[in-house]
């Protein structure tokens, strides 16, 4: 059985979030979405990591293989607790990959057993991410399509002024 892991904070998930979950499922026999507690990223979240876990558990549940947990150790602890070889990162630009394969080689060097794939954005979702989603709902902007629609209500909750 291939499983993977899927890592990121999810602070919230967004669409580009669910095409990288979504096409990492096909592939895989199961996938685990480890939601990262990350306390500090960007002065802290916006959703707990319980409301994280819950918010991608509804925007995934047309994945049967899909699992969503919260982890807050190291990313090849975690793997080793799933049971999981294969680390999955999306990637939008270059300035990800960097980052990406710093970390890739970091975690192989922890364990070579994980191997690290990584799936390209879509066109779409390149430019995507949950810091700019935030911001737009922040400042009272439509963040429709850029989040799965629980998403979208939960940040109209938490940000009254966003759409």
């Amino acid at each position: 059985m291939k499983r993977g892991v899927c890592p990121g904070t999810f602070d919230p998930v967004t669409s580009g979030h669910i095409d990288i979950i979504e096409r990492a499922s096909a592939i895989l026999d199961e996938l685990i979405v480890g939601v990262a507690f990350n306390p500090d990223k960007g002065g802290g979240p916006l959703f707990t990591v319980e409301e994280r876990v819950a918010l991608i558990e509804r925007a995934t549940a047309h994945l049967p293989n899909v699992i969503v947990r919260p982890f807050g150790n190291l990313l090849v602890d975690f793997a080793h607790e799933v049971e999981a070889t294969i680390v999955i990162k999306g990637l939008r630009a270059l300035t990800d990959f960097e980052r990406e394969f710093q970390m890739a080689q970091l975690n192989y060097r922890l364990d070579r057993k994980i191997e690290t794939m990584f799936i390209m954005a879509i066109p779409e979702y390149m430019y995507l991410s949950s810091s700019a989603v935030k911001e737009i709902a922040g400042h009272g902007g439509s963040v429709a399509g850029l989040v799965p629609e629980v998403v979208r209500t939960a940040l109209s909750d938490r940000m009254p002024s966003s759409h």
